[in-house]
């Protein structure tokens, strides 16, 4: 019988931090206006790797329809709005309430379908609730207890499930780039937001995944110019990457 997990990955700086920002989060030209352009890279990275693993058509008007999908650290909901256009049943979590909060009333403004609740994902994971997508973006570098959370997060996908990870590597590159230029010189996220020690590589990543039968089946390098304020994928994976995940089993349909 797998033993329950304990909230121990559960930060209350980074809480507290997120909970100050959290009505600002649909703001496009405030703190999180990185998270805005980001998100439309990540979204059709995402749509484009889930359509051509399942043989769906990234083209049809709700393409992840009948899909059940997870977004970690949601926040305001930016993800889970994106997914749920696309068709998927999303069901959005963060540890913050505010965020959960700004989350709904958004989405009702919407007129979108989005389940959103303020809870751990080791509360989560101890239900025995699997999912068929698991999203984990810009979240593992926040966290405490991050191979407690990692497990927590792996239990929640289902077999033949696939699952995204979004996060900053910890490089020389990294220091440079997200942490004294985008915080420090161009200012382009509040002085804090990251912790350079917390990054975590990705070969620690997936030594966090293959306890549990996960496997990496495709990376990617986020690029950033900072001349334009563009961002879109890359080979170079020293600084922003992605890693797509795959727990062997039936395929989904």
């Amino acid at each position: 019988m797998t033993s329950p997990l304990r909230e121990s990955s559960i930060d209350p700086e980074e809480v507290a931090r997120y909970t100050a920002l959290a009505d600002l989060w649909w703001n496009d030209r405030g703190p999180f206006w990185a998270l805005h352009t980001l998100n439309r890279v990540r979204t059709g990275y995402i749509l484009e790797r889930l359509c051509q693993y399942l043989g769906r058509d990234c083209h049809a008007e709700r393409p992840l329809e009948g899909l059940t999908l997870l977004d970690i650290g949601c926040g305001g909901g930016i993800l889970s709005e994106s997914m749920a256009k696309l068709g998927a049943q999303v069901h959005g979590v963060d540890v913050t309430g505010r965020n959960i909060t700004v989350a709904r009333m958004h989405a009702e403004h919407s007129g979108l379908p989005v389940t959103y609740e303020e809870v751990a994902v080791e509360t989560l994971a101890n239900r025995d609730t699997h999912y068929d997508v698991v999203l984990n973006m810009e979240v593992v570098e926040h966290v405490a207890d991050l191979s407690g959370f990692m497990q927590a997060c792996n239990r929640l996908l289902r077999p033949g499930g696939y699952g995204f990870i979004a996060t900053i590597n910890r490089t020389a590159a990294s220091f440079v780039a997200a942490i004294i230029g985008a915080e420090y010189i161009l200012r382009w996220l509040p002085r804090g937001t990251h912790q350079w020690k917390r990054f975590p590589k990705p070969e620690e990543l997936e030594a966090l995944l293959t306890p549990d039968g996960l496997e990496v089946i495709e990376r990617t390098g986020v690029r950033v110019n900072p001349f334009n304020r563009r961002m879109s994928l890359a080979g170079y994976m020293g600084v922003n990457y992605m890693l797509m995940t795959h727990q062997p089993g039936p395929r989904l349909s």
